[in-house]
């Protein structure tokens, strides 16, 4: 399938959206496919090691509650 861009770029904003989540959930369902950097995969493994050496951080459900609060829910 090819659909020229000046098609795309005529969407409706919802259905751009669309596009976009059809193509993230693709992208999504094969992680491996999409590629990386070795600069970025680098930083990645840095940042790791980082958050190993001092793991800091809060456990999702108390995220959850925060951002619950804060929006009155």
């Amino acid at each position: 399938m090819s659909i020229p861009a000046a098609e795309l770029l005529q969407l409706s904003a919802e259905e751009k959206l669309q596009v976009i989540e059809l193509l993230w959930d693709d992208l999504c369902s094969n992680p491996d496919s999409v590629p990386i950097s070795d600069e970025w995969k680098a930083e990645l493994d840095r940042r790791k090691a980082e958050w190993e050496k001092n793991p800091v951080g809060s456990p999702w459900e108390d995220v959850k509650q925060r951002i619950l609060q804060r929006r009155g829910s």
